[in-house]
């Protein structure tokens, strides 16, 4: 959880914000690819100040997407009255992203913003734009090029607005999910080159509902067949470790199908599936 105390608002990320501003109003309507977490959120509640009517934040809404997500999507929606829809999408069909290879996010974008560019088209906005941010550009992160592949935006790293600057904004702003944490779709659980399948993600989501009802707030169960591992942020690990509350996760887990349940001592690590891989950022 990030410390509120030091989310204090400084004059240089003022004028990021007064650049974003200016950024939207340029671009005169927009589309905003709408997840529900922290940046796409704040991006969508800054073009819904800045451009009214002419900015529509849209969700993708698939077997990857976990419902914890979407009603938190929701919630902001309602929050801050934005115009917002929920649209089908179908990676899933698409055999590249079931063959869970490297590249696996980039057919997972390439459906995204082929479906939102199309509505934007349909509409007549004048642009699709996401909520990467300046932090993001030394990830490993396939989807860039799914979003350059369709003229996608990123309005937060074009003026170098960073994770702490949107959430120190977005808490100003009266966001209450400021502070909530990263989070990616759920096929980001399975192993690459282990096929993703509607069965696995639905396993997945009930494993970390039921995690989640624990008390829990930082963590990932990844998907080894019948195997779940478990890692935790390291502020949560200790109390995860007690033999008690050890217990009631592995109950937890396999209630929700897994055989057995283990947990990383290592810890919860950003893209841990990703360290086998050799990467290079996608800028």
């Amino acid at each position: 959880m990030t410390d509120a105390s030091v989310l204090v608002v400084p004059d240089v990320v003022r004028a990021r914000a007064a650049r974003l501003d200016a950024r939207l109003a340029e671009l005169g309507s927009v589309i905003v690819a709408f997840s529900g977490g922290i940046d796409s959120a704040f991006l969508a509640v800054t073009a819904a100040r800045v451009l009214g009517p002419r900015a529509l934040a849209v969700t993708g809404d698939s077997a990857s997407y976990p419902e914890h997500h979407r009603q938190q999507a929701l919630g902001v929606a309602r929050d801050f009255a934005l115009a917002h829809e929920i649209v089908p999408t179908w990676e899933l069909e698409r055999e590249g992203y079931r063959a869970n290879a490297g590249d696996r996010c980039f057919h997972c974008k390439t459906e995204l913003y082929g479906t939102l560019a199309a509505l934007a088209r349909a509409r007549g906005f004048a642009a699709v734009a996401d909520g990467s941010n300046a932090d993001d550009r030394g990830d490993y992160r396939p989807g860039r090029q799914a979003a350059r592949d369709h003229g996608v935006v990123s309005p937060l790293d074009d003026v170098d607005l960073g994770k702490d600057d949107i959430r120190a904004l977005a808490r100003e702003a009266g966001m209450t999910i400021w502070d909530a944490p990263a989070s990616a779709c759920l096929s980001s659980r399975i192993p690459h080159h282990s096929v993703v399948t509607a069965p696995k993600l639905r396993q997945i989501e009930r494993a970390e509902d039921a995690v989640r009802a624990l008390g829990f707030r930082v963590f990932r169960v990844r998907h080894f067949d019948h195997l779940a591992r478990l890692e935790f942020a390291k502020a949560e690990m200790a109390r995860a470790l007690e033999p008690a509350v050890t217990a009631s996760i592995v109950a937890a887990v396999r209630e929700a199908g897994f055989a057995d349940v283990e947990i990383d001592p290592r810890g919860y690590r950003q893209g841990s599936l990703n360290e086998p891989l050799l990467l290079r950022p996608i800028s």
